[in-house]
């Protein structure tokens, strides 16, 4: 027999004072202290079993639960004293109720970074699989918890509890999906955009049918008429917000056009989610379905959009929703879960995982203790079964790999070359158009070029691949940023007939932004792809971190690319570069060569360049003393060559060897010549040698490599851009070096390139007159 108890706690109103160590008081007594001592230990023990779980593959949602329930009656909680002195009943109501505030601005947030018209209009395949997995996943587990219902023994709290938790099963809440595609690195792939709009499909109807379980629950033992007020009253809200809130929004946005989003503002539409909240409750649903209907009705991205996120999300996500897993874990005990009902409810969990990844709870008012453990058990082990079997089932990197080689060097000189180049910020646009116009685009050579638009996620809760032409699988729209489509429209028809422009957008966390960086390159088969660097330098010398985060995109690209990658360190805003599209002045560009497989594709580039008619090219080899009879210097001579020999006649590519003992006589050499050039391309890994000697001891931005980092140096003054290429790595192994030309080059041929071989201590009488004859 079943006997409900009722724990009532009284409390003293007038006993809450400023209680410390010093006047023999205990400071738990108060509820404030209270509280900040509960979510500072959650909060620690939480990120302390983050940092254990993450190496098997674990994902945060595991360790935000788990730091509740060590906490709870399943472990620490069974010591009463602890319990009674860290968790005590009394703060158990302002602990939830801080949670549910939190959860409310948490779903708010969420929601105002859904997009649902672009969903509807675009993602048909996720709305077809987001449904259908609804609806099966709600057919097959509450069909089961009725035939178990009534075929299989339980105690009577489960068997009304049953089809609830069944019913949860088809539901989705898709942030959970967001979380842990972020964290499987999967979120920009094919895969991850997939199952991000089929989640919030998903949850669209889910969220609908929540709604109106929650009126036929209210309108429980009622008639008709009274559920049609429910009915009636959850339409007024709706209407309300879409005529009223809505608006109002709209007129903020209109009088922030052009400007920084007010701050006043901000507190309005606060002020209107507890409002909506409070309604909610009024009418009998749950506190957060009026936030969540207010933050559909937001228009998404910049500037509303975009402030609430940088606003709130750090605290919403980071803060109030792992509390809210905290307290939802803090109230389970295990030792209230019978054997019976564990396998029952392990079996109606299991069927439906198979339709459904990740499950999630329903509000826990609807279940008694033992079936709120269950469900946060359940989800528990759904949750720590699921990442690492998809992090060992699935790698997005594979697909990355070119099966033959996409290399400048290995393209046959009157084939097309296919260069993209990635856009941050509209400062790059001069530097990236010079180079795609020395790149040459003529009838003998084809260029193409494929431009990435680079848009980091804020105010939008999925990243999308836009194009901005006919595109068969991806969402085709105009370019948002009239600049960069200028200068491509320019290039093209600068170039008209010998050049051809396909140009993207990638709107992504920087995290995770490489995937489609990788995907594009791959899709259009690049030679080389120009990522920009993660520094700005400014006029007045200062160097300025733009966003850390580009450069750990940059080191995965770097590891992952299919084709040759190039970083763009752009000094152009201090030498004031002119266009060569408008002015056709000459362009110097100058190869540092050491040797090595990406010296090599710097060179093959930099060989391109040199047919164009205002492009000089000077390839300045800095040769070992000594070292004259080394394999590695008959290996390097004969591929440079080969490269005299294509450019037998042609005055605008020359030849400087440079004899230097060590690296300071090279980097002493490099400082004299660099301001020389507009442009310096360098490899970025050399084999090892006596010139790097020095120099690799320390390294600012490793994926520069040795000379980069050094060219990249805010001690290094120049005003010459660089370019650090890496040539394509296959499977993270170098391309082995081979000819790109079998045909042997004939000597007289090759003396007609111009060539100086100086000792080192006449470098400074005559070194840099090749380089500046035609200035």
């Amino acid at each position: 027999m079943e006997v409900n108890r009722t724990i009532m706690v009284c409390q003293n109103p007038h006993s809450y004072g400023h209680k410390d160590v010093w006047h023999l008081g205990n400071p738990l007594d108060s509820p404030t202290s209270l509280l900040f001592v509960q979510v500072s230990l959650i909060t620690m023990l939480s990120q302390v079993i983050e940092v254990c779980l993450k190496p098997l593959g674990q994902s945060s949602l595991v360790s935000q639960i788990l730091g509740g329930v060590i906490f709870g009656p399943s472990v620490l909680g069974q010591k009463k004293s602890l319990a009674n002195a860290l968790f005590p009943m009394k703060g158990a109501m302002v602990l939830e109720t801080l949670a549910s505030f939190g959860l409310m601005f948490f779903f708010f947030i969420v929601t105002v970074k859904m997009d649902i018209a672009t969903m509807l209009r675009t993602e048909k395949q996720a709305i077809a699989i987001g449904l259908s997995t609804f609806f099966i996943t709600l057919a097959i587990p509450g069909g089961l918890s009725f035939l178990l219902k009534n075929y299989v023994s339980m105690d009577k709290s489960l068997s009304e509890a049953l089809p609830v938790i069944a019913m949860s099963q088809a539901m989705t809440v898709f942030i959970v999906v967001s979380v842990l595609l972020t964290e499987l690195k999967i979120l920009n792939t094919d895969i991850g955009r997939l199952a991000m709009s089929s989640a919030m499909s998903a949850d669209i109807v889910g969220f609908s049918l929540t709604v109106l379980m929650f009126a036929i629950m209210q309108n429980k033992g009622g008639t008709i008429v009274s559920f049609l007020w429910i009915i009636l009253s959850i339409a007024a809200l709706v209407v309300l917000i879409i005529y009223v809130m809505r608006p109002a929004v709209i007129w903020m946005l209109r009088r922030s056009e052009g400007k920084p989003v007010d701050e006043l503002y901000v507190v309005c539409i606060f002020i209107f989610v507890l409002i909506a909240g409070f309604l909610s409750e009024l009418i009998g649903q749950h506190f957060v379905m009026g936030p969540i209907l207010f933050g559909l009705a937001i228009p998404e991205g910049p500037p509303m959009g975009t402030t609430l996120i940088t606003k709130m999300e750090t605290i919403c996500l980071g803060f109030f929703y792992p509390i809210y897993l905290a307290v939802s874990g803090l109230k389970t005990n295990v030792f209230k879960i019978s054997f019976r009902s564990f396998w029952i409810v392990g079996v109606v969990v299991f069927v439906a995982s198979i339709a459904k990844i990740v499950a999630v709870m329903l509000p826990g008012k609807l279940l008694t203790e033992q079936e709120f453990s269950l469900m946060v058990v359940f989800i528990l082990i759904v949750n720590a079964i699921i990442s690492p079997l998809l992090k060992m089932l699935y790698n997005p990197s594979e697909q990355y790999h070119a099966l033959g080689r996409c290399t400048i060097q290995h393209t046959r000189r009157d084939s097309e070359l296919r260069v993209m180049i990635c856009i941050h910020n509209n400062e790059n646009i001069p530097t990236l158009m010079n180079i795609l116009e020395a790149s040459y685009a003529s009838g003998e050579s084809m260029v193409g070029v494929i431009a990435l638009i680079l848009i980091e996620l804020l105010g939008r809760s999925r990243p999308l691949l836009v194009a901005h032409q006919e595109h068969e699988t991806l969402r085709s729209e105009p370019c948002s940023s009239t600049q960069i489509d200028n200068a491509l429209k320019q290039y093209t028809q600068q170039n008209e007939g010998y050049a051809t422009v396909e140009s993207f957008s990638s709107i992504s966390n920087l995290d995770t932004m490489h995937d489609d960086v990788c995907r594009i390159a791959l899709d259009k088969r690049a030679h080389i792809l120009i990522v920009p660097f993660h520094k700005r330098y400014e006029i007045d010398g200062t160097v300025e971190v733009i966003n850390r985060a580009m450069q750990i995109m940059n080191n995965r690209v770097l590891e992952k690319a299919p084709c040759s990658v190039g970083i763009l360190i752009d000094r152009g805003i201090l030498c004031g570069s002119s266009s060569l599209l408008v002015s056709r002045t000459t362009y110097h560009v100058a190869v540092f060569f050491i040797g090595g497989a990406d010296d090599a594709e710097a060179l093959a580039y930099s060989s391109r360049m040199a047919r164009h008619e205002i492009v000089h090219v000077t390839l300045v080899r800095f040769l070992l003393f000594g070292e004259e009879n080394s394999k590695e210097r008959k290996r390097d001579s004969d591929l440079v060559d080969e490269y005299r020999y294509y450019n037998a006649g042609n005055r605008h590519f020359e030849v400087m060897d440079e004899v230097v003992k060590d690296g300071i006589e090279m980097s002493s050499c490099i400082r004299r010549i660099i301001d020389y050039f507009d442009l310096v391309m360098v490899g970025r890994e050399h084999p090892e040698s006596v010139l790097l000697q020095g120099h690799d001891q320390w390294s600012e931005c490793p994926e520069l490599g040795t000379i980069g980092d050094m060219l990249a140096s805010q001690d290094f003054v120049t005003k010459a851009s660089l370019l650090v290429v890496q040539q394509q790595r296959v499977r993270g192994r170098v391309i082995k070096n081979t000819n790109v030309n079998p045909m042997p080059p004939q000597k007289d041929q090759m003396m007609m390139v111009p060539d100086v071989v100086l000792p080192h201590d006449e470098l400074n009488r005559a070194s840099c007159s090749i380089s500046v004859v035609d200035r």
